[in-house]
């Protein structure tokens, strides 16, 4: 049997470790001390749907050995540094499994370890905190692993084994299309930072929604000219979910109950950085569509704003000031974006 390393288990690690475990799969978790702690009576996860489970004690890694897989969890902004100590884990056959949101992360870890299979893995959903090892997932999708005709066989024995209802798992041969379309519904994680409030909220709330459309119409100019085809991974085509964003409000919550269906007290993980006083996502979200439209002469004035008022953000929480939590309504950030 594989065994399995969750290397930087937080919310998202904890939720998978927890899952791999109620499965049977030789698991062991490598975490911070403060997650640790949560751990240590064991995990019950739940999601949207009610599915509750409850695991036993889950096994924390104790000493430095070799792993069949390695789920890397941590966030884009701590890819080098956690590569850096990720040799003693790794031998020549060890699969990593890269879980990080936005695009071009993989590449660092490939960068360190150029001899082993590295494979991108899609998050497509939230996972909260309810109360001491109990982590909940707030919304839908199928945790997806990229597969090639290398290692297909082995990619289907694997997702066979974790597959679940408390977490769904697929593969997709098209990882890069599937991450840009990832993207777009993560473009919503800088203004939810900016916000400061639960998404679902937040998207009820069109003067937001405007802000997220406009963000979404230049990752979609940029994939265009890229010729990426984006597959669907809502129910929505991803050209349609901007002008299903500006709706006025009735008609968006008539329409959008499936973009509705969340657990009220999800939240972003780049509102949990900006909240905990951590260095965001921001340039792997945001910051790629900017970085990827330059090189093709297009501007994405949207993007660039907001990347800027969450950098902004970013330092009134290093330097303490953000005790408050400051946000901004729709109606400012629409202001401010109007006046690009």
């Amino acid at each position: 049997m594989q065994e399995h390393l969750i290397f930087g288990a937080g919310l998202i690690g904890s939720y998978l470790g927890g899952c791999l475990t109620s499965k049977g799969i030789k698991t062991q978790l490598l975490c911070r001390p403060a997650f640790r702690k949560q751990l240590q009576d064991g995990i019950t996860l739940s999601n949207y749907a009610s599915d509750l489970i409850t695991t036993a004690k889950v096994n924390f890694c104790e000493h430095p050995s070799h792993f069949d897989v390695i789920w890397l969890t941590v966030k884009c902004t701590s890819v080098e540094s956690a590569c850096a100590e990720l040799s003693p884990y790794v031998s020549s056959n060890t699969l990593i499994l890269c879980c990080q949101n936005g695009l071009g992360s993989e590449k660092i870890v490939k960068r360190h370890f150029p001899n082993n299979s590295i494979l991108r893995v899609m998050v497509p959903f939230n996972v909260v905190a309810l109360k001491e090892g109990h982590f909940h997932r707030g919304s839908e999708g199928y945790l997806t692993v990229e597969k090639n005709q290398q290692n297909t066989i082995s990619i289907t024995k694997m997702i066979d084994a974790i597959n679940s209802e408390i977490l769904p798992v697929t593969a997709t041969s098209g990882m890069s299309a599937l991450l840009w379309a990832k993207l777009q519904l993560n473009l919503g994680n800088s203004i939810n930072a900016l916000a400061d409030m639960p998404v679902k909220t937040m998207l009820e709330q069109r003067p937001y929604r405007l802000i997220i459309a406009a963000m979404m119409d230049e990752l979609l100019a940029v994939t265009n000219t890229k010729n990426i085809v984006l597959p669907k991974i809502t129910a929505l085509p991803a050209g349609m979910i901007p002008k299903v964003l500006r709706l006025p409000n009735f008609l968006f919550k008539l329409l959008a109950n499936k973009m509705l269906a969340i657990d009220p007290t999800v939240r972003t993980s780049m509102w949990w950085d900006i909240h905990n006083a951590k260095k965001s996502e921001i340039d792997y979200l945001n910051g790629a569509i900017v970085h990827q439209a330059n090189q093709f002469g297009l501007t994405c004035p949207v993007n660039e704003k907001v990347i800027e008022l969450v950098k902004m953000l970013e330092k009134s929480a290093f330097d303490g000031k953000n005790k408050e939590n400051p946000s901004f309504s729709g109606k400012q950030l629409l202001h401010i974006v109007k006046q690009i």
